[in-house]
């Protein structure tokens, strides 16, 4: 969920990007809680499509292959070390998720466990902290600590990705990615085990990180292929997909997640190579803006750590007043969002930014181009 390695620029948008996501995943749970049903879609139409929380995990997955790549493709895709890579993606992202795992499993321990849950036990802390939940079956403590052991088992796949796009170019590397994802989404159902796998794994999640690897070639490209309209590309991308989605409904979107998710990659993929070049200047300034910068500063610890909160809020307050409906979806989302966000926001000062090195704590700075930030390598 974090961006680039070897260089002290970040694009801007980037972590208002990550900062909405994050955001929608709080309101995606609080949804499932208030509207029971999953995949049917019980909701009036201004709510509904908070069912598709899986669509914030295609915007990460994108972003993620978008932001580790940028560096590599300012200097031939070479990755400056793969010990390197692994020390400081280990230290950005291990201590603020162990401790979430540390907080998760209190608040089950202690109040309640993820609804559909058992509470966990010794099999749950060894499998959740390898970050291999997603192969070894174990009680969650944290029903969003699933994409985490996929995320991590993709930083693994990086470097072998990079020299893929070294040896051949970055298309051939997500043909290759594409093709074996594909193969497996066709044949992988029919499949004993495989199936689970298909599941737990969302292996579909690795085409999606080849695109972003893909779209971070956009930095290194030329000034004619910087000047397409990407952001009109990406509308063109999104429309015929949430057109389709609107047309079927929840419940065949829901149960072709894995193809729904390859279809809104692209369209992602534009998105941020528009944000890139500078373009839509007014969603720019709007990702930029301090509260939705802030958000995005913190939004790793906001996804890491919201799942308990929403459900200590609603079931310790909102149901026992209001089951379900509209009105426990705007209590517990009054409630809840602003106590996730806040809880977040220490989490990190705890957890996140003193291990993202000595200047991590000041706000970054604005270059004279309008999509580049000073912050810390």
């Amino acid at each position: 969920m974090e961006g680039g390695q070897n260089t002290r620029t970040r694009l801007a948008g980037l972590d208002g990007i990550r900062g909405l996501a994050a955001l929608y995943v709080v309101v995606n749970h609080i949804f499932l809680r208030t509207f029971p049903g999953y995949p049917v879609d019980h909701a009036p139409f201004w709510a509904g499509w908070f069912i598709y929380g899986r669509f914030a995990v295609v915007v990460f997955i994108v972003l993620s292959g978008f932001s580790l790549a940028l560096s590599p493709a300012r200097h031939g895709w070479r990755l400056g070390g793969a010990s390197r890579f692994a020390y400081r993606r280990a230290r950005r992202i291990l201590p603020a998720y162990w401790a979430a795992l540390a907080f998760s499993l209190a608040v089950a321990w202690l109040i309640t466990p993820p609804p559909g849950q058992a509470p966990p036990g010794t099999k749950s802390v060894v499998v959740n902290g390898l970050l291999v939940q997603n192969i070894v079956g174990a009680p969650t403590p944290n029903r969003s600590f699933w994409s985490m052991a996929v995320e991590a088992q993709l930083y693994i796949v990086f470097p072998l990705l990079l020299l893929l796009v070294r040896r051949w170019g970055a298309f051939v590397m997500l043909g290759t990615v594409t093709l074996i994802v594909a193969a497996v989404g066709v044949f992988g159902p029919h499949i004993p085990r495989v199936d689970t796998f298909v599941i737990q794994s969302a292996p579909d999640l690795a085409a999606l990180f080849g695109v972003g690897i893909l779209a971070a070639g956009i930095v290194g490209a030329s000034r004619a292929r910087r000047s397409w309209p990407w952001q009109w590309l990406a509308l063109a991308a999104a429309l015929p997909v949430l057109a389709a989605i609107l047309w079927r409904g929840s419940v065949w979107t829901l149960h072709n997640l894995f193809w729904v998710d390859l279809a809104l990659g692209p369209a992602v993929a534009c998105l941020l190579a528009a944000l890139a070049t500078g373009r839509p200047a007014p969603l720019l300034r709007f990702l930029d803006t301090r509260p939705i910068r802030n958000l995005g500063l913190s939004s790793y610890s906001l996804y890491l750590t919201h799942g308990p909160i929403v459900v200590l809020v609603y079931d310790e307050v909102v149901s026992k007043r209001f089951a379900h409906g509209s009105t426990a979806f705007l209590l517990t989302f009054v409630l809840a969002v602003p106590l996730t966000i806040a809880f977040a926001r220490v989490f990190a000062a705890l957890f996140e930014h003193p291990f993202l090195g000595r200047r991590a704590w000041s706000w970054p700075v604005r270059r004279r181009h309008p999509a580049v930030k000073q912050v810390p390598a």
